[in-house]
């Protein structure tokens, strides 16, 4: 197996990708009314940067989620049928114009995608564990001044139209399965996953607005299969890039900020160990749960000498990486030059290519 993924430094409100092409989009976009996001929605928008020297909070919220806006436009365009769009977002909590508030970012972008046709399931909250002292706003322990700390953030959930159709059987679909017990797990609504460092090296700025690179890659293995194709238009540092390569499936993703997928090769040289860890974390935890259980499982695994659950497990298959290939510089000469989009189709063309632009190669075998 070989997955195929490209690094696009430019802007997402209008790709170049080919329309129903992607299968699924995991993505975290900059939080409107995060003071950190200022400057970068002021550059887009002359209204943020008026609203806000103004204390004009709604406006600005508005004028912030009016950039997004165009975002989701594309990310409805290039979605296949079927498809699922996965947001983390998180409410910002912010003193303007003399007034303290709550900006509801989650219920902001709800609206939007929902206007543009895709259709809402049910919705993820990410719990991050917190034990700083210094976490209390307001009037700490008195009355009535003081105000509830956001702990957790969303994970919104859509997909366009009706569910994905596969051929009875599909043997990719089998394959990527999950254990029924990840299955409990995982589809819960309630998730707790650590954050990640959020400092970014080199460039004075504090944080990166980076998010684990379990909770991406948790959402990939639940809504697509082994070669799907992942989007991200707010790549970031590259995390979902990071997370599609681990779950073996292709992506492209899209960033703004240069110097933020200038480290990326760094974060994938021991990416052949990490993902070896994680095949033997998951078969490991799936022995460990056999054994708790007062019963042996009726059905026997095809690749692996342990029983399951259900049915539908019976031909689940993990894969490790066997290699990394940076093809950033063979593009315009192999069948890489339209990575960005399915072989059989045009896209996002090597001639098109930034000189900041990544494109990478990963090769696979089942264990």
């Amino acid at each position: 197996m070989r997955t195929e993924h490209v690094l696009r430094v430019g802007d997402s409100t209008s790709s170049t990708i080919d329309d129903d092409s992607i299968d699924l989009v995991v993505t975290s976009p900059p939080y409107p009314m995060i003071e950190m996001w200022d400057e970068q929605f002021a550059a887009q928008s002359p209204a943020v940067d008026r609203a806000l020297a103004e204390g004009r909070g709604d406006d600005a919220f508005e004028a912030m989620h009016a950039v997004l806006d165009r975002v989701w436009d594309d990310v409805e365009r290039v979605l296949e049928p079927g498809g699922v769009v996965c947001v983390n977002i998180g409410d910002a909590t912010r003193s303007i114009g003399g007034e303290f508030r709550c900006f509801p970012n989650h219920a902001r972008v709800t609206r939007a995608l929902r206007e543009r046709g895709l259709t809402p399931l049910p919705n993820v909250l990410w719990r991050k564990p917190t034990n700083r002292l210094t976490k209390f706003m307001g009037s700490g322990t008195l009355p009535t001044n003081a105000y509830v700390t956001l702990e957790h953030e969303y994970v919104l959930v859509f997909r366009k139209g009706t569910p994905r159709e596969f051929p009875p059987g599909d043997e990719t679909r089998y394959e990527s399965a999950f254990f029924w017990e990840e299955r409990n797990e995982w589809f819960s609504d309630l998730w707790e996953l650590p954050g990640t460092t959020q400092t970014r090296d080199g460039d004075g700025r504090e944080r990166a607005g980076a998010y684990p690179v379990a909770l991406p890659l948790r959402l990939i293995r639940m809504y697509s299969t082994y070669g799907d194709r992942v989007y991200d238009p707010f790549l970031g540092t590259g995390t979902t890039t990071l997370a599609a390569m681990l779950a073996g499936r292709d992506s492209v993703g899209r960033e703004l900020d240069p110097d933020l997928l200038a480290g990326f090769g760094g974060r994938i040289a021991d990416l052949p160990d990490r993902a070896a860890e994680r095949v033997t974390e998951r078969l490991d935890d799936h022995r460990t749960f056999l054994r708790g259980r007062d019963t042996e499982p009726e059905y026997e695994a095809v690749h692996y000498d342990f029983p399951v659950v259900t049915k539908q497990e019976r031909r689940i298959r993990l894969y490790d990486v066997t290699d990394v290939a940076d093809t950033t510089d063979l593009a315009d000469t192999t069948d890489l030059a339209d990575t960005d989009a399915r072989p059989d189709s045009g896209g996002e063309h090597a001639a098109d290519a930034g000189e900041d632009d990544r494109r990478y190669v990963v090769s696979y075998e089942p264990r």
